[in-house]
C-alpha cells in the first residue's frame, strides 16, 4: 500500500510537470493527438477522422458519370494483389482503361462513396490549382516570387524563392519533417489550430532551387500564394475552377486547422476513390476535361517530368516534378500522386490506365524511394488491362 502511494504521488507530480511543459511551449495539440491516435488505440491518424476536424466544403454540381468498360469487373486480380491489399488494409482499389472502370473493389468503411483522407496527395491537388491560377493570369508563373504574395519574403534570402521552389520541394526552408516526434511540423500542423503561424516561423537557411527535400510546409506556403493570387480560399477555388468542371460526384471536404480557420493543404483533402481519378484523368488529358482546358498543357508537361534538382544524396532527382511522384517502371514513364497511409492516383499513360488505390497502411520497405506495394497495385493494374481482350462477354 505504501508503494502504491508513493508512485502515485509521484506520476501525479510527472504527469503535472508534464502538462506545465506542454502549455508554457505551446504544445497543446499533443492532447489532440494523443486523444484521437493512441486513446483510441493507433499510433497514427487515420484516413476516416475528417470529422474530428472542421472543414471547409469544396461543392460539387452536376455529375459526370465514369462510363465502364465491357468487361467491369469481369476479371480477377492476381493473387499478390489481393494478398497486398488485404494486408494493407485497403480501403478501395480502382482501375480505369480508356477513360472507362474497368475493375473496382471496397473493403470495410470504404464503401463506393465513402469520404477519405487523401493525406499528402493534397499536395498533387495544390499544384493542380497553381497549374489553374497560372492560366488565369492569377500567378504570373512558376518563376514568380512567393514575396509577390507573402511580405515575408520579400527581402534577403527569402527574396529568392520562387513558386516552382515550393512545387518542386526544393526551397531551402528548414521545415522538420519529422512523422515520429510529435513536436516537428507534420503534427503541430495537423492537430495544432494555428497553420499560418507555425508555417511562419520557419526559416529559409538554405539556397533555393538546388536540393530536392520533401517537407510539407512547402505545399502549405502555396496555399498562402493561391489564396493571395486568386482573394478566396482554396476550397471556394477547387470548387469553381476544379471539383464542379471535372464533374465531381460529390462535394468534398478540406479540414482546417480551426473554427473558420486555414486549411491544411498539405494533407487534408477528403474525397471519394471515383472522384480521385478525377485528377489523374484530367492529367492524362494533358489538363483537358470533355474539350475544356482546365489546366495549362504545358504545366502539365513540366509536372509530370522530374524537376532539375539534386537529392539529399548529391544524385540527380528522378523521381519528383510538380508535386508528382514519377517512376520509369517496364519500359514506361509512370507518374502518380501518393498519401502517407498508402493513397495513391497512378496515371500509366503508355498504356492508357488508371489506378487508384485507397487505405489505411502501405509498405514501410521502400525500392528506389518508392512504397513496394506501390509496384503491386501497378503490376495488377497492368494484368488487368493485358487480359481485357481475353473476356468472354455474356
Amino acid at each position: 500500500m505504501k508503494f502504491l502511494k508513493s508512485f502515485l504521488k509521484w506520476f501525479l507530480i510527472v504527469l503535472l510537470v508534464l502538462n506545465v511543459f506542454i502549455i508554457v511551449t505551446g504544445n497543446t495539440h499533443i492532447y489532440k493527438g494523443l486523444q484521437h491516435t493512441y486513446f483510441k488505440g493507433r499510433s497514427g491518424p487515420s484516413p476516416l477522422e475528417y470529422t474530428i476536424f472542421e472543414n471547409n466544403e469544396i461543392k460539387a454540381a452536376k455529375e459526370q458519370p465514369w462510363a465502364l468498360a465491357k468487361s467491369y469487373n469481369k476479371i480477377e486480380i492476381t493473387v499478390p494483389a489481393r494478398k497486398a491489399l488485404e494486408d494493407y488494409k485497403s480501403l478501395a482499389f480502382l482501375v480505369f482503361k480508356n477513360d472507362s472502370l474497368l475493375y473496382e473493389e471496397y473493403w470495410d468503411e470504404g464503401a463506393k462513396g465513402s469520404i477519405t483522407n487523401s493525406f499528402s496527395m493534397a499536395k498533387t491537388f495544390v499544384s493542380v490549382l497553381v497549374g489553374i491560377a497560372i492560366g488565369e493570369g492569377k500567378i504570373k508563373n512558376v518563376d514568380e516570387p512567393v514575396g509577390d504574395f507573402i511580405p515575408e519574403y520579400k527581402t534577403g534570402l527569402n527574396a529568392k524563392l520562387t513558386v516552382k521552389h515550393l512545387l518542386t520541394m526544393s526551397s531551402g526552408i528548414d521545415f522538420d519533417e519529422d512523422y515520429v516526434s510529435p513536436f516537428a511540423y507534420p503534427a503541430k500542423a495537423y492537430y495544432g489550430t494555428d497553420i499560418r503561424k507555425l508555417t511562419m516561423q520557419y526559416k529559409l537557411t538554405e539556397e533555393p532551387g538546388k536540393v530536392f527535400k520533401y517537407l510539407s510546409g512547402n505545399t502549405e506556403l502555396l496555399a498562402f500564394v493561391l489564396e493571395k493570387a486568386t482573394g478566396m480560399s482554396i476550397s471556394e477555388y477547387a470548387s469553381q475552377k476544379l471539383w464542379i468542371p471535372i464533374g465531381a460526384s460529390k462535394a468534398a471536404f478540406w479540414s482546417l486547422d480551426d473554427n473558420d480557420g486555414v486549411e491544411k493543404a498539405y494533407c487534408c483533402f477528403n474525397s471519394n476513390a471515383r472522384d480521385f481519378a478525377r485528377i489523374g484523368a484530367l492529367y492524362m488529358h494533358n489538363g483537358n476535361w470533355n474539350g475544356k482546358q482546365i489546366v495549362p498543357e504545358a504545366y502539365v508537361q513540366k509536372s509530370i517530368i522530374p524537376a532539375q534538382l539534386l537529392d539529399e544524396e548529391n544524385k540527380p532527382n528522378n523521381r519528383y516534378g510538380y508535386s508528382w511522384w514519377m517512376l520509369d517502371y517496364k519500359g514506361m514513364h509512370i507518374y502518380y500522386a501518393r498519401g502517407i497511409l498508402g493513397q495513391y492516383i497512378v496515371a500509366i499513360p503508355d498504356k492508357n490506365v488508371l489506378m487508384v488505390r485507397l487505405g489505411q497502411k502501405r509498405s514501410k520497405e521502400k525500392i528506389n524511394d518508392h512504397p513496394k506495394d506501390l509496384y503491386t497495385y501497378i503490376d495488377a493494374a497492368l494484368d488487368l488491362n493485358s487480359k481485357t481482350k481475353l473476356v468472354i462477354y455474356d
